[in-house]
Formats: C-alpha cells, sequence, structure tokens
C-alpha cells in the first residue's frame, strides 16, 4: 500500500471523514447480501414498492456490489445528522419533514466522499473509487450495520446509538482493501413497538419493511396522482415526507441539534403563515426550494400536497 499499513490508511480515512463533516464512520468488508435481497424481492412481489418502478430495475445490483463497481474490495461508510427540533413557527401550517430544511443532501453528501477519494489516491496511486448518497443502485443502508455502526429499527430506518436515527449515509466503494470493522450485531429496539403505533396510516410492517402504498412520505413525494383520501385524512398537515416515526423513537430523545451549516433551515421557512402557503407561487417555489430535495416534487404536485395538508390539518 504505497507508504501507508492497511491500518494506517484506514485510521487516516477515519480522521478524514470527521475532519470533512462526518458525524459518523465505519469500513465494511465487501460481500454479497443475499439475505436482504430476498427481503426486497419479496417486499416486491407483494407490490409493497407502490409505483415505484425504478425499485424493481436490477434488485441483484442493491445488494451486490461488485454489480455496480466491479473489484470492489471496501466500503467507506459514513453518516452525517441532520436532527433538529422543529423549526416551523407558524401554526397549522404545512409540516416538512426536516431532512429537506437545508441543502439536498445528494449534492452535499457525493463530493464529501469525492474528497476521501481524492485523499485515498495521494497514497495508493491506482486505487479507485465511486461515491454513494441515495444516487445509484446500492441500497446503502444494509451497509451501515456491516460497517459496525448500527442497526435496522422496526421503522426500517438505520439507527445509530449516538447520532439516532435522523441521519444522511454516504457510501464510498474503494478498490483497495483496508482494516474492516466488525458488523454490528445486536437488535437495540427489543420489544419497543412505539414507531408502528405512531405511524398514521399503519404502514409499518412486522419485518421492518414499509408498505410504501400506505406510507405518507411516498404518497408526498414519490406519487404522481392524486393522494387518496384515506391517507389525505391521516397526512396531520404534512406536505412533503413524514418524520412520525423517528419522533417517538427514544433513541432520537435528547439528540443534539445538527451543527452542520449545510442542513440549517432556510430562515423564510420559519415564518411562512398559512396565507404565504396558500397563495406560494411558482416564482417562490423555485426560491425557496431550488437547492433543497422538494426539489424533486414539481410545482403543480406541490400545491396540491399544499391544499391535502391545509385540508388534513383542519380548516
Amino acid at each position: 500500500m504505497d507508504t501507508l499499513s492497511k491500518r494506517d490508511l484506514s485510521l487516516q480515512v477515519k480522521h478524514k471523514l470527521l475532519e470533512t463533516g462526518f458525524d459518523i464512520y465505519g469500513i465494511a468488508r465487501f460481500k454479497p447480501l443475499p439475505e436482504r435481497e430476498a427481503i426486497h424481492r419479496q417486499w416486491l412481489a407483494e407490490g409493497m414498492n407502490d409505483k415505484m418502478g425504478y425499485l424493481e430495475h436490477e434488485p441483484g445490483k442493491r445488494y451486490n456490489p461488485s454489480l455496480i463497481f466491479p473489484g470492489v474490495k471496501s466500503l467507506v461508510v459514513a453518516g452525517i445528522s441532520y436532527y433538529s427540533e422543529p423549526m416551523q413557527k407558524e401554526k397549522d401550517v404545512p409540516v416538512l419533514s426536516r431532512y429537506v430544511y437545508g441543502a439536498d443532501y445528494h449534492d452535499v453528501i457525493v463530493p464529501k466522499l469525492e474528497k476521501i477519494l481524492a485523499f485515498v489516491k495521494q497514497h495508493v496511486p491506482g486505487a479507485e473509487g465511486k461515491a454513494f448518497s441515495d444516487t445509484g443502485f446500492l441500497h446503502e443502508k444494509s451497509w451501515i450495520s456491516e460497517a459496525g455502526l448500527g442497526w435496522q429499527g422496526r421503522h426500517s430506518i438505520m439507527i445509530n446509538k449516538e447520532i439516532g436515527s435522523f441521519f444522511f449515509i454516504g457510501i464510498l466503494m474503494l478498490s483497495i482493501e483496508l482494516e474492516y470493522d466488525e458488523p454490528f450485531q445486536k437488535d437495540h429496539c427489543g420489544t419497543c413497538s412505539l414507531c408502528i403505533d405512531a405511524c398514521p396510516t399503519e404502514a409499518i410492517n412486522a419485518n421492518r419493511t414499509i408498505d410504501a402504498r400506505k406510507c405518507i412520505s411516498n404518497r408526498t413525494i414519490e406519487n404522481r396522482g392524486p393522494i387518496p383520501e384515506e391517507i389525505v385524512l391521516k397526512l396531520g398537515g404534512r406536505v412533503y415526507g413524514c418524520d412520525r416515526c423517528q419522533e417517538v423513537c427514544p433513541w432520537n430523545k435528547d439528540m443534539k441539534p445538527n451543527t452542520h451549516p449545510e442542513f440549517q433551515i432556510n430562515p423564510e421557512l420559519i415564518t411562512l403563515t398559512r396565507k404565504d402557503w396558500e397563495s406560494l407561487t411558482e416564482e417562490q417555489y423555485q426560491r425557496l426550494f431550488k437547492n433543497s430535495a422538494v426539489a424533486r416534487v414539481k410545482y403543480p404536485d406541490f400545491k396540491r400536497n399544499i391544499a391535502d395538508a391545509l385540508r388534513s390539518a383542519g380548516e
């Protein structure tokens, strides 16, 4: 490995991850994950992906990194917290999921990982890598446990003991061997079922998957048609995403708000009134959300969501 041992390079990579702004990080050895693929295929067979047809395309790739990046030997897995207290101050306004308060995480995490790749290449000429953050076939959250960082909660979301579950995941695949962390083996959910009990639409399955046909996040983000009336009645004012299952999770209790400038809320969003939301123009929408993940929802669909959210929140 040029001038550094695997151990020294691994330690320096982790130091660089911390320096770059990640809150948790680990390194996993490449291997296929057939048991997770089997769960995914069964989920698809039952139609729980709703209209997200892209999830049906080559599902084997999602759980076998070598089919995406031939020659992969290591996966550097990192998480960055976006946790904050609810920041919207006005009452009876459409509620945004906290992950869209700031910049689009895709645009933040991948460049950070590319800095790590550049660092690796400085020490290992010829090393190759590819960065992911919900930007390809890779099922990123499966690798949180493989890198020793946490476990999958009953709500299907990965949980870390230090930063809870409000975090984004990034993965850097590398063509070199590193020193690997032990996979995370324990399940710290125990008998707790608060997330299942709190889900407004009963979308959480017993096997830690989500029925997207019922999920408010799916219906307000991926959905391109009218939201079913039975879902509208349970939106609780939500206009984009839903944090309910995470809000009740004991592992998110007393968490410190993130300090990452990229994920701080746009100050203008804090004080938008009900009237402001009702009269939101396309120009205002583009200005407020041009750098946010909200922008994946087109303006007409977002206006529909606003109307539904306001109706569900009460007149």
